[in-house]
């Protein structure tokens, strides 16, 4: 469904449009109403979806009994109106106008071949170059890695000024000057690559001409096809359109999708090259005899030959599977485990926890979900019966009053998602920002909230006490739907917000004000990321905010409820999917009887009856010894797991690990074998998004060399481990894995394989095939024993390890708009490796100065665990006391100062803090032959044609 399309019974209006009668929509313009009874107008401002700006004068209309003509984009039609768009006055004006925008058009090259629509409607309507003198033009600008501006082409539409400020609200493109001088600008009027540009392209796509165009001359390229496709990186799920030449991406689109509406960031719509990179694996690789495996080590995949050598499928499979088999006969199922991967499909996951638990005989299967919302998942669990969101983003567009956001920067993780915040608040609704970092939606808040990291129960909590001491929460809500309310008002006693106050840094009048907006508005919704997750206390985090929503009422109802932000583009299916140690699929616990019944019928197999161990436990027994074999497909626990080198001390003492991956990443250095995958563009499967949305991504390229499908590699592994599978069809069979996947969980049991080709997205839960989904869940119960939602108290409980005179800072990690996880993708995507090419931390510019360090400057940072040297970033919103530092960098590996110390609950990491000391100086790691813009650098310049 389009943004603007109408929902339900609408009013409508009959005017005639050239003698004919037709009907619009109550709120349509005349260029709606128009397009939609196949009446094409000429226009060139407008674009569908955009504010109308009626500026070009493209498409006027004659209204009858009107003196002056009337742009139809912004016309609304009235009752009898009689309108004419193509009478010899209308046609007249129409072609005045594009022939005065060709005279300003001083390029003669087409920037944009077969999609330019200064073109089409100059050849339309039969108009010829412009008969007066041109003016003069500008120098091009190809100082962006990314885009390239060209306003020799430009007709000054402002659709891109639109697209930046008014689309994803990044306020970069202005208008300026006047007369002849006038043009569009970044900033004050700086060269584009040197302006605040987030490179999102809203604005290449919004451009009709092509004076905004992909850089590399990408429109140059004729494509062979165009594939429909899901965005591979974050959980947002941004569907998107492959342009495909010679079996090579060109370029990539925003398609209209439920979750996006044709947005995209830099990641979505240029970090796709990664693909086509000269590090792709192409030939199975196999460990030589003799070559030790060690934790410390440095990854050149360049130079594999002196670990690997070359193998045949036949021979890597089999020693794969053999490897395992041995250690599963000798030691028993449970000294083997797996990885799988948020980064594959529905259908891998699906087939990747079957072939652990059916296969090896174990529940030992994990992915990182366990590193990312596993303490959420734990609370919702515990607390409303179902850890997917109760919302979807898109509520916050039209429907919510009030936006919490806690523990999230959603600019740099969820870029679309945040431009649907802050359309929300430039709307009216009040956007309440709670994190320790201040962030760029720090600007379009009503209040933000930097309190002290590691105080979130402290904070939340004293919302909770004045919602409940001023008599603020729904009684009514709580009688019927919750249980354990007076443990909860019991609990909170003892967390004023006078007595908080100085405990998380946020003024107690402060703290009662947004605790009472959010209590008293008519639709208040949370959204939440891995700063409330990713501490021992992340499940007490969440479950503050659980009570939050639960004793105001402010759930199962549209703008209302609970949303945790899913990291990966598929943690969220990888999940639902059974890939967790403790749940088969739609999260049938193991250890329940029922489950156990339905799964070993369903599967034909005994199964393993007790959870599994988790991501960190398996390293753990690794190290101990008790693990000694592990398949792991898609993951770089080498470099996301925490204490980095505690874990690659236990990958590197296992007797056995198959890695399956696209490059050579820092756990594939550490295999005894190495199959060649396929990346996303590579194949044909679903993905389930943050929104509870399964979408069908379709193969757009043949994969390299002799790479295969990793479904394909999967099924080949599980019938050597004894797996009677035949699972047929095109595309490794995806199809049968998916309707067999469908057969094993309710929730998704309306969404067949044939529905997702017509449809490509669909909500779920979804139970039958005339089901719609249910975008809004919880509306009348909660799917608990007892149907109501459980209010769970939570105390103050401090970080594992907190700042000392030793160590006096406090480590913040997380990710940055540019790159994703662990860098493996996008550190060798041209464009996002160009933009930020090196490993940096940001500290607060006084914590800087009094260190005697300088922005730029090398800094050495250390913890208990391991120390790295990285620049120097200056960055006002890092608070006193703390450094922010990405985890996508090899040379300067964060994961290696993290503290592995667990939340009892979700079992996850404390990723968010632990103690470091920083001191100017130190040596950074040499590169590799990937990162710090090499991945830019040759392609750029030959494309431009440039010599060395």
């Amino acid at each position: 469904m389009k943004m603007n399309e109408p929902v339900g019974q609408t009013e409508t209006i009959d005017f005639k449009l050239n003698g004919e009668t037709i009907s619009a929509f109550a709120g349509e313009t005349i260029i709606q109403a128009a397009a939609r009874h196949g009446v094409d107008i000429p226009h060139l401002c407008y674009k569908e979806g955009y504010r109308p700006d009626g500026n070009c004068r493209a498409c006027m209309v004659e209204i009858k009994g009107e003196r002056v003509l009337a742009p139809s984009c912004c016309r609304a039609p009235a009752a009898n109106m009689d309108v004419q768009s193509n009478n010899a006055r209308a046609l007249a004006s129409q072609k005045m106008v594009v022939e005065l925008l060709l005279n300003d058009v001083t390029v003669d090259e087409d920037l944009k071949p077969g999609a330019n629509e200064l073109t089409y409607w100059a050849e339309k309507l039969g108009v010829k170059q412009g008969r007066l003198p041109r003016r003069e033009g500008w120098a091009p600008d190809v100082s962006h890695p990314a885009m390239d501006v060209n306003l020799d082409a430009c007709i000054q539409c402002t659709r891109c000024v639109r697209a930046c400020r008014e689309e994803q609200v990044n306020d970069v493109i202005g208008y300026a000057f006047r007369g002849l001088d006038s043009k569009i600008v970044f900033d004050m009027d700086d060269p584009m690559g040197a302006s605040t540009c987030v490179a999102c392209g809203e604005c290449v796509q919004a451009c009709p001409t092509g004076a905004l165009a992909p850089a590399k001359k990408a429109y140059q390229v004729v494509t062979d096809k165009k594939v429909d496709s899901v965005c591979p990186y974050c959980g947002v799920g941004c569907q998107l359109t492959y342009h495909v030449t010679d079996n090579k991406i060109v370029r990539v689109e925003g398609k209209d999708g439920p979750a996006n509406h044709e947005r995209l960031c830099v990641k979505g719509r240029f970090g796709f090259d990664y693909v086509h990179h000269p590090h792709r694996l192409t030939k199975p690789l196999i460990r030589k005899p003799g070559v030790a495996k060690t934790a410390d080590f440095k990854v050149d995949p360049d130079n594999w030959r002196e670990v690997f050598r070359e193998a045949t499928w036949e021979e890597a499979l089999d020693f794969a599977a053999n490897g395992l088999k041995k250690i599963r006969d000798r030691d028993g199922p449970n000294a083997l485990a797996g990885f799988g991967s948020a980064k594959g499909s529905n259908e891998e996951a699906y087939l990747f926890q079957k072939l652990v638990r059916t296969g090896f005989g174990t529940n030992n299967v994990d992915h990182c979900t366990r590193l990312c919302h596993a303490s959420s998942v734990a609370a919702l669990l515990e607390g409303v019966g179902s850890g997917a969101v109760s919302n979807q983003v898109s509520d916050v567009v039209d429907k919510a009053d009030v936006i919490f956001v806690i523990g999230s920067n959603p600019t740099s993780n969820h870029p679309v998602a945040a431009t649907w915040m802050k359309n929300a608040a430039k709307r009216g609704a009040k956007l309440i920002v709670a994190d320790p970092r201040r962030n760029e939606l720090s600007r379009y808040t009503w209040q933000y909230l930097q309190f002290k990291a590691d105080m979130d129960v402290a904070m939340l909590n004293a919302m909770l006490y004045t919602i409940i001491e001023e008599n603020l929460y729904d009684k009514e809500f709580v009688r019927q739907r919750t249980s354990n309310f007076e443990a909860l008002r019991e609990n909170v006693k003892g967390y004023s917000p006078e007595a908080m106050a100085p405990i998380c840094g946020i003024p107690a009048q402060t703290l009662r004000e947004v605790a009472r907006t959010f209590a008293t508005s008519k639709g208040s919704m949370i959204l939440w990321g891995m700063g409330i997750s990713q501490h021992v206390h992340g499940t007490d985090n969440a479950r503050c905010l659980i009570a939050l929503s639960l004793i105001t009422g402010q759930i199962g109802r549209p703008g209302t409820g609970l949303h945790p932000l899913r990291g990966q583009n598929n943690v969220q299916g990888a999940s639902d999917a059974g890939l967790i140690p403790m749940m088969y699929p739609d999260y049938q616990r193991v250890d329940n009887p029922e489950a156990i019944a339905r799964f070993e019928k369903f599967w034909n197999q005994k199964l393993d009856h007790n959870p599994g161990l988790t991501v960190v436990e398996i390293m753990d027994a690794a190290c101990d010894g008790k693990i000694k074999g592990m398949y792991v497909e898609g993951e770089n626990p080498a470099m996301s797991d925490p204490n980095a080198n505690h874990a690659r001390e236990g990958l590197a003492s296992l007797e056995h690990l198959v890695v399956q991956d696209i490059f050579l990443t820092e756990t594939a250095y550490l295999a005894d074998v190495v199959l060649p995958a396929s990346a996303w563009p590579e194949k044909t499967g679903t993905v389930t998004n943050t929104d509870r949305i399964v979408q069908l991504g379709r193969r757009a390229l043949d994969m390299p060399g002799d790479a295969r499908q990793d479904l394909w590699i999967i099924q080949e592994i599980g019938k050597r481990l004894g797996c009677k599978w035949s699972y047929t069809g095109p595309e490794s069979g995806v199809a049968q894995v998916y309707e067999e996947m469908r057969q094993a969980m309710n929730s998704i049991g309306g969404i067949s394989w044939k529905r997702l080709e017509e449809q490509s997205a669909v909500t779920y839960p979804c139970r039958t095939e005339d089901d719609p989904g249910q975008s809004v869940v919880f509306t009348e119960n909660f799917p608990t024993a007892d149907g109501r939602g459980k209010l769970v108290p939570a105390d103050l409980i401090p970080a594992n390890e907190r700042p000392d005179a030793e160590y006096p800072f406090v480590l913040i990690t997380g990710r940055q708009l540019e790159h994703w996880h662990t860098g493996s993708m996008t550190r060798r995507a041209s464009v996002l490796d160009a933009i930020e090419p090196q490993a940096v931390g940001s500290v607060h510019p006084l914590d800087l100065d009094a260190i005697g360090a300088l922005p730029g400057d090398t800094i050495t940072v250390a913890s208990r665990r391991g120390r790295i040297a990285l620049v120097a970033r200056a960055d006002e919103g890092t608070p006193r006391g703390s450094i922010f530092i990405p985890f996508a960098f090899y040379e300067a590996a964060a994961n290696e100062l993290t503290n592995a110390a667990l939340d009892p609950f979700g079992k996850i990491a404390e990723l968010k803090y632990c103690a470091v000391k920083i001191s100017k100086g130190g040596e950074v790691k040499p590169l590799a032959t990937y990162g710090g813009g090499q991945s830019y650098d040759e392609p750029r310049k030959k494309a431009l044609g440039v010599a060395d």
